[in-house]
């Protein structure tokens, strides 16, 4: 891994970091607080691809797990595996890998709907499908009312979608840390003997 690949991988954590500064909206109706971290998890995905975005929120679930008050509300240390918010929280590094994924195969074709769609399906839904079940056995509460709660953080998380999506395709314009894969890179042709 290259100096500025650790740089990307640092930087996107300490990004995560400072989105868990923003104070968390709490809703009465489910012990899930509405955060930021989840449009830096979409970012990370959307910005730095698979592997880079992966270790980025590695690096970031292993300081939370040594403690420190990383995520929203100022929370932090082993406890947070096992609440009512821990599925989210896990959910986040699948999330970021597949939206990194995905955006790297569609790179030489990425447009904003697209990056939108990725980032909904890594972004929303793999951190639904993991933070729901989770919410659910942790609160004691049934599958359907953890999921019909979770629809209030459903308007929100497109929007984050949605930014991530245009900061994707402009990155993509002006500053590609993605390289696409080789199978989608045009062939060099060979050099003439002329």
């Amino acid at each position: 891994m290259k100096t500025r690949d650790l740089v990307h991988v640092a930087l996107f954590a300490a990004i995560m970091a400072v989105l868990g500064l923003l104070p968390p909206l709490t809703l009465p109706f489910i012990p899930v607080p509405i955060t930021a971290q989840t449009l830096g998890v979409m970012l990370a995905g959307s910005t730095l691809g698979a592997r880079k975005a992966g270790l980025s929120l590695l690096l970031f679930h292993l300081l939370v797990a040594a403690g420190l008050p990383l995520l929203a509300g100022g929370n932090g240390g082993l406890g947070v595996y096992v609440g009512p918010t821990g599925g989210f929280f896990v959910g986040f590094l699948p999330g970021a890998f597949l939206i990194g994924w995905l955006t790297e195969r569609a790179w030489t074709r990425l447009s904003v709907p697209l990056a939108f769609a990725i980032n909904v399906l890594g972004g929303i839904g793999v951190l639904y499908a993991v933070g729901i079940p989770w919410l659910a056995v942790v609160a004691k509460l049934s599958l359907a009312k953890a999921a019909l709660g979770s629809l209030a953080f459903l308007p929100g998380d497109c929007v984050k979608a949605a930014i991530a999506a245009s900061a994707a395709v402009t990155l993509k314009r002006a500053w590609p840390l993605i390289q696409p894969p080789r199978s989608a890179q045009p062939a060099t042709p060979p050099p003439s003997s002329t």
